[in-house]
């Protein structure tokens, strides 16, 4: 199985790691750590140092309860990062859900867009009255005309700021998998090939801590709808919801000390046959990786 991108062909035969970069004052774990763009490029180079074989550089904090930014502001941080991370000779991806960034990472020769509204957010835009001055620009269209840029759908209950206010009900393997085959599919009537899209059940958006570790268990659910999969399960308040104790959770368990649990859990996704994991730790990552490689 292969991973078809910009400048990349990726075999996914083997697992990858993907390297968060959060060019962000207020992401859950790491928000103000590399939010200048120099910061962020020495992040990018550790994160390669560590084994990491794609960086994601994201401009905009998708955690839980997080207000939306303006396009101006998502540019302003990203692109001066993403001009010499692309200069890094591994492929670059950027975590945006906006049409307008897409294309502008795009024309700077990004090669992933990872997206957690999967293509579904649509831009109009207006004059100072409010009147409509062009056509709505959808992020499938974005990826559409692209002629060869690899895609992550994610599926997410809701948006960032109700999504845990009032999370899924019913059987949540059936309603992702259907909601991403979907999309995906939708996808491929628009042109684009099947081995440049990946599919990401969006652990944590809006899903309860048992419906994570559900999407887990029955992994190879996802696995049969044919397509790639990622995952995040990196420092997600799940894994300290069973790793702490209920009068110590929030105390104990902050961004950093997720890291055992987040090592592990990427090695369990890995194991149910995830193709990428998406990580803060990355050098511990590797060296799990490298033992369960052993064993194989």
């Amino acid at each position: 199985m292969k991973w078809n991108t910009t400048r990349f062909l990726l075999d996914l035969t083997s697992p990858k790691v993907m390297g968060i970069v959060n060019v962000t004052p207020d992401s859950f774990s790491d928000g103000g750590h590399h939010a200048s763009t120099v910061a962020a490029l020495q992040h990018c180079e550790k994160l390669l140092q560590d084994g990491a074989d794609i960086l994601d550089i994201g401009g905009e904090s998708s955690r839980p309860g997080a207000l939306p930014i303006t396009l101006e502001e998502e540019l302003a941080r990203v692109l001066p990062v993403v001009r010499d991370a692309i200069k890094l000779g591994v492929p670059i991806s950027v975590d945006s859900y906006k049409p307008k960034v897409m294309q502008a990472v795009l024309d700077l020769g990004v090669d992933i867009i990872n997206d957690i509204y999967a293509l579904r957010w649509t831009e109009t835009l207006t004059d100072s009255n409010g009147y409509q001055i062009a056509d709505a620009l959808s992020g499938m269209q974005v990826v559409a005309e692209h002629p060869s840029c690899g895609v992550c759908l994610m599926h997410m209950h809701r948006e960032p700021i109700s999504m845990q206010v009032e999370p899924m009900q019913g059987d949540v393997v059936s309603q992702v998998c259907l909601f991403l085959t979907r999309i995906a599919r939708a996808l491929e009537q628009q042109g684009v090939n099947k081995d440049r899209i990946v599919i990401d059940p969006g652990i944590g958006f809006g899903k309860t801590v048992a419906q994570n570790f559900e999407l887990l268990a029955r992994q190879d659910e996802l696995l049969a709808q044919g397509y790639p999969i990622l995952v995040g399960w990196s420092r997600k308040s799940s894994l300290a919801a069973v790793a702490g104790t209920a009068s110590t959770l929030v105390q104990s368990l902050g961004g950093g000390e997720r890291m055992v649990a987040s090592v592990i859990a990427a090695v369990l996704a890995i194991q149910r046959g995830a193709s990428i994991v998406r990580v803060h730790d990355v050098y511990e990552t590797m060296q799990a990786m490298k033992v369960l490689g052993a064993i194989k």
